[in-house]
């Protein structure tokens, strides 16, 4: 049995590259919003930036959609349950029917258990650990034995997989533009979204709004 963290990787961001020109999806969405107006003569390698932040403020959101962002999360089942449900992405994820954890199932560690997983991983302890966190590592090592045990008596991963919980570990690929990743963010950053969502969201956000500003540093949360 092994015990991750949620991560992500933000794999590419369209017409975008960090040691050339981090303008570019930038530029490709004031190309596309002049032609609305027939202002490309105003198009300068300066005006991108103001252009964009003014679609924002306008509320003229449909141009933004002219760049996108692929991103992997690594995440457990049950926030991918909730993440699929933003219907404007295109998803790729880890099919636990053909993938066979023959080799031991990962699982992702809840936050509010991480600090507990910590200090257990810390060579000093000092107090027993929690027994909250106890029965949660005892349930995925009962759920592991599960698993194996289905496939040992010849089942299918497809069939043993009915054993496996939420916290099971996946792996997804996200592709969404960037209105939709707005869209995204709102709902899921927010203080009504599950925390294992806001565990992963905030950071890749905060990741976002360095890269292009102009593009999310609207977002409140």
């Amino acid at each position: 049995m092994n015990l991750v963290k949620p991560s992500f990787e933000i794999l590419t961001i369209m017409a975008y590259d960090e040691f050339d020109d981090p303008t570019g999806p930038l530029r490709m969405i004031e190309e596309a919003g002049r032609t609305c107006y027939k202002s490309e003569s105003d198009l300068t390698p300066d005006t991108a930036k103001k252009f964009v932040q003014k679609l924002n403020k306008l509320g003229h959101l449909s141009v933004i959609e002219h760049s996108a962002m692929t991103v992997k999360f690594i995440i457990d089942r049950g926030v991918s349950h909730e993440l699929v449900r933003h219907r404007l992405c295109a998803f790729s994820q880890e099919s636990t029917r053909y993938c066979n954890y023959k080799g031991g199932v990962t699982f992702i560690i809840p936050p509010w258990l991480s600090d507990e997983h910590d200090r257990i991983g810390s060579i000093d302890i000092d107090t027993p650990p929690d027994p909250a966190y106890v029965t949660w590592v005892m349930s995925m090592e009962d759920a592991e034995r599960s698993y194996l045990n289905l496939l040992s008596n010849n089942w299918s991963p497809q069939q043993a997989r009915s054993v496996l919980p939420n916290s099971t570990k996946t792996e997804i690929v996200v592709t969404a533009n960037f209105r939709e990743w707005q869209h995204i963010f709102k709902l899921r950053c927010s203080k009504a979204a599950h925390p294992q969502m806001r565990e992963i969201m905030i950071p890749l956000h905060q990741e976002c709004n360095r890269i292009l500003p102009e593009i999310f540093d609207c977002i409140e949360y």
